[in-house]
Protein backbone atom coordinates (compact mmCIF):
# COMPACT_ATOMS: atom_id res chain seq x y z
CA UNK A 1 0.00 0.00 0.00
CA UNK A 2 1.38 3.06 -1.21
CA UNK A 3 1.10 6.28 1.19
CA UNK A 4 0.68 9.80 -0.98
CA UNK A 5 0.15 13.45 -0.35
CA UNK A 6 -2.95 15.08 -1.82
CA UNK A 7 -2.80 18.49 -2.50
CA UNK A 8 -6.22 20.36 -3.54
CA UNK A 9 -6.69 23.46 -5.32
CA UNK A 10 -9.07 25.54 -5.96
CA UNK A 11 -12.92 24.70 -5.48
CA UNK A 12 -11.14 20.90 -4.13
CA UNK A 13 -9.42 22.84 -1.69
CA UNK A 14 -12.67 24.68 0.06
CA UNK A 15 -14.67 20.96 -0.22
CA UNK A 16 -12.09 19.18 1.73
CA UNK A 17 -11.63 22.34 4.21
CA UNK A 18 -7.91 21.33 3.69
CA UNK A 19 -4.77 22.61 1.10
CA UNK A 20 -2.96 18.91 1.59
CA UNK A 21 -3.51 15.64 3.72
CA UNK A 22 -2.10 12.33 3.14
CA UNK A 23 -4.02 9.42 2.14
CA UNK A 24 -2.67 5.69 1.75
CA UNK A 25 -4.02 3.04 -1.52
CA UNK A 26 -2.92 0.93 -3.95
CA UNK A 27 -4.89 3.06 -7.29
CA UNK A 28 -5.97 7.05 -7.79
CA UNK A 29 -9.75 5.14 -7.35
CA UNK A 30 -8.33 4.11 -3.92
CA UNK A 31 -7.80 7.55 -2.82
CA UNK A 32 -10.42 8.95 -4.52
CA UNK A 33 -12.79 6.83 -2.48
CA UNK A 34 -11.13 7.39 0.72
CA UNK A 35 -11.05 11.63 -0.11
CA UNK A 36 -14.50 11.61 -0.63
CA UNK A 37 -15.35 9.15 2.41
CA UNK A 38 -13.56 11.78 4.72
CA UNK A 39 -15.02 14.60 2.76
CA UNK A 40 -18.19 13.80 1.32
CA UNK A 41 -18.02 17.58 -0.34
CA UNK A 42 -15.73 16.38 -2.58
CA UNK A 43 -17.85 13.82 -4.65
CA UNK A 44 -19.02 16.67 -6.92
CA UNK A 45 -15.35 17.96 -7.43
CA UNK A 46 -13.68 14.54 -8.29
CA UNK A 47 -16.21 14.38 -11.24
CA UNK A 48 -15.11 17.07 -13.04
CA UNK A 49 -11.39 17.10 -11.86
CA UNK A 50 -8.32 16.25 -13.76
CA UNK A 51 -5.62 14.55 -11.58
CA UNK A 52 -2.44 14.69 -11.61
CA UNK A 53 0.09 12.55 -9.98
CA UNK A 54 3.72 14.09 -9.91
CA UNK A 55 3.33 15.87 -12.63
CA UNK A 56 1.39 13.42 -14.88
CA UNK A 57 -2.61 12.74 -15.63
CA UNK A 58 -3.74 9.43 -13.83
CA UNK A 59 -7.06 8.05 -13.77
CA UNK A 60 -8.61 5.72 -11.44
CA UNK A 61 -7.39 2.24 -12.27
CA UNK A 62 -3.79 3.92 -12.39
CA UNK A 63 -1.41 2.80 -9.14
CA UNK A 64 -0.03 5.06 -7.11
CA UNK A 65 3.77 5.02 -6.30
CA UNK A 66 4.71 5.30 -2.77
CA UNK A 67 5.39 9.49 -1.39
CA UNK A 68 3.90 10.95 -4.96
CA UNK A 69 1.65 13.64 -4.69
CA UNK A 70 -1.32 13.72 -6.21
CA UNK A 71 -2.79 16.96 -6.98
CA UNK A 72 -6.79 17.70 -7.55
CA UNK A 73 -7.45 20.14 -10.11
CA UNK A 74 -10.74 21.61 -10.68
CA UNK A 75 -12.06 23.10 -13.55
CA UNK A 76 -10.80 26.67 -13.80
CA UNK A 77 -12.47 29.49 -15.69
CA UNK A 78 -11.25 33.20 -15.93
CA UNK A 79 -9.20 35.05 -18.91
Amino acid sequence: MAQIVVRYWAGAQAAAGTPTEQLNGLTVGDVVAAATHQHPELRPVFALAALLMNGSRVDAEDPLVDGATLEVLPPFAGG
